[in-house]
């Protein structure tokens, strides 16, 4: 790490690495408004006692450096040295005398995604200092250092993404829309407005930073980035203020992204509650979440279109094209009260989504080209897509079922000679796709089909995660992406497996990436599966969507010949069994 700060006067340097010793606190009383990041003394010293570290400085008032090793705890007579002002510290062999710790040390390419989303995280807090990251003589990130915090998102999400994120401090050219992008002076006695950042005159809170649109989501909350007096914090109570700042506004399992900055008077907050000092107490929890929460709502609101209402037949209120449901009666009211006042609103939309006729790909479709009864009931099926028990003559692993309707647009409801059975449409298209692709894969990964994008998209995946792609391109190749690096955080997509065609792909990219970084542990094959299983996921059938009786009859028909049809790739079962003695039971017939 280089600095080119004011550097340590020389006969201080070997105090900076006394327990306890800082130069942050004068007196006791400074614990109680703590200002700074560093406070308790213990850093350099902990750093110094499990590696071997040189620190090589100049003071602005000296004519030369000076340079001090430590070896384990252990510190060595300080020399003379040749350096620019500032401070230069050098760490090899992290843990080198602590061989348990060295053991639990994760791979190079997850330990630099650590290092790298730190850079960042203060790169965003210090847009006016410019970052360097460098990892094996590459340069992995630079900040420009010009004080624009625009520039960092910029080189973070890429300038498409940065784009699509508006500024809680209202300026209009943050507003891609060109609307008037106004922040809002939050008083919680009324509803004034007016430019600036958000601000809470009773308890000097103020919420500046930049939220995304709701077109820009992603699939965890990773990407909400927070900062109380520019120390990066891990809070859920502000996390989720911000994602309830979005209620009703982004589909269900998709986040923003969001990097929002919380000032306030250091005696209001407590940093000091974990070593790692990114965990944080309020005196007034309550207002500055509600602070947060309403800063980010009220500009999105006063930046995102609101959706256009029809009217259908009966004269009740619809969804916009391409939506389907009656919205409850009163919506529009409601929607209305929380435009104007920024409320957080306490009710949910639920309506049946559109019915589909490509839920079962190249099946369904081939089935429906003709429409005659006796093709509807007996829909040819390609030989590719046979499974092995077809195939082989096997005897089938369920009894022939009878489709007598769906429930609640989750379940299919079907009899069999053993009673009723009553199937979760998701895990059991879930174990068709898998059985279909598994067979697939079996000639090897050239079989796999895919589908090529007509543009190749560019997909960042944040430094944190760089790694973990970078190293399972193999395995994302082997289950039909064809992926490539880019350049930094950025991987670039030229196809996916054929049995996302009809998925957005941005979006099925972004949840698989997000789940690498949750299953570090897992290589090989073992990968690979779990890859399978995750396309196979976001491909298959979504709870709540209609089917009809040919899709129905089709999904039945499918499970029926898996080798495992009871249960999905995940190990839920698909379908539950209501024997013909048990409904006897119940209605009391025996």
């Amino acid at each position: 790490m280089i600095d080119n700060g004011h550097g340590i006067p020389e006969q201080e340097i070997p105090l900076a690495f006394e327990r306890h010793a800082t130069s942050k606190l004068s007196t006791a009383e400074d614990l109680n408004h703590i200002a700074t990041f560093g406070f308790r003394g213990e850093a350099l010293f902990s750093i110094g006692a499990v590696s071997q570290v040189t620190l090589t400085s100049r003071h602005v008032s000296q004519a030369y450096g000076a340079s001090v090793r430590i070896d384990g705890g252990v510190v060595y007579p300080m020399t003379r040295a040749g350096a620019p002002v500032g401070t230069t510290v050098s760490v090899e062999h992290l843990f080198f005398n602590v061989p348990a710790r060295q053991k639990f040390l994760r791979a190079a390419a997850t330990e630099s995604g650590q290092i790298a989303a730190i850079v960042q995280h203060y790169a965003l807090a210090y847009p006016e200092r410019r970052f360097s990251f460098i990892n094996e003589s590459r340069l992995v990130f630079q900040s420009t250092g010009s004080g624009d915090l625009r520039d960092v998102l910029i080189m973070i999400y890429g300038r498409e993404n940065a784009q699509q994120m508006v500024s809680l401090t209202g300026a209009a050219r943050d507003n891609p829309a060109g609307l008037d992008n106004l922040a809002l002076d939050v008083d919680f006695r009324g509803d004034a407005l007016a430019r600036g950042p958000v601000k809470d005159e009773h308890q000097a809170v103020s919420v500046t930073g930049y939220a995304s649109l709701p077109s820009l989501t992603r699939a965890n909350r990773s990407a909400i980035d927070l900062f109380v007096n520019r120390r990066y914090v891990e809070d859920r109570s502000l996390t989720h203020a911000v994602v309830q700042a979005y209620h009703t506004l982004l589909p269900v399992g998709r986040y923003p992204v969001a990097v929002v900055f919380v000032e306030i008077d250091p005696s209001q907050v407590d940093v000091n509650v974990h070593p790692q000092k990114t965990q944080v107490r309020f005196v007034e929890e309550r207002r500055i979440f509600a602070a947060v929460q309403k800063a980010v709502r009220r500009t999105i609101i006063s930046v995102a279109p609101i959706p256009d209402l029809g009217v259908d037949e009966a004269g009740r209120l619809v969804r916009p094209e391409g939506e389907t449901g009656v919205l409850p009666p009163g919506w529009a009211a409601r929607h209305a009260a929380i435009l104007d006042a920024g409320a957080q609103p306490h009710f949910d939309l639920i309506a049946p989504p559109p019915r589909s006729t490509h839920l079962l790909p190249g099946i369904v479709q081939d089935a429906m080209q003709e429409e005659t009864p006796s093709d509807a009931a007996k829909p040819t099926v390609p030989a590719s897509s046979r499974q092995p028990s077809q195939l082989a003559g096997a005897t089938p692993k369920l009894p022939p079922l009878r489709v007598v309707g769906q429930v609640g647009a989750m379940y299919v409801v079907a009899e069999g000679p053993q009673g009723l059975f009553l199937i979760d449409q998701h895990a059991a298209h879930e174990r068709i796709l898998y059985e279909q692709f598994m067979l697939q894969r079996a000639g090897g990964p050239s079989t796999v089909a895919r589908q090529h994008l007509l543009d190749p998209l560019t997909l960042h995946v944040g430094a944190m995660l760089t790694g973990q792609v970078a190293a399972h391109l193999e395995a994302l190749q082997h289950v039909g992406f064809d992926i490539e690096p880019f350049g930094g955080d950025a991987f670039l997509v030229r196809a996916v497996p054929a049995l996302l065609a009809g998925e957005d792909p941005q979006r099925v990219l972004e949840e698989i990436v997000a789940t690498l970084g949750e299953r570090r542990n897992l290589v090989g094959e073992g990968m690979e599966a779990q890859l399978v299983k995750m396309v196979c996921k976001r491909a298959a059938i979504k709870a709540g969507q209609l089917l009809s009786d040919l899709e129905m009859q089709e999904l039945v028909r499918q499970l029926e010949e898996c080798q495992s049809p009871r249960t999905c790739p995940h190990g839920r079962p698909t379908m539950i069994q209501l024997s013909a003695n048990e409904l006897e039971k119940a209605f009391g017939r025996i």
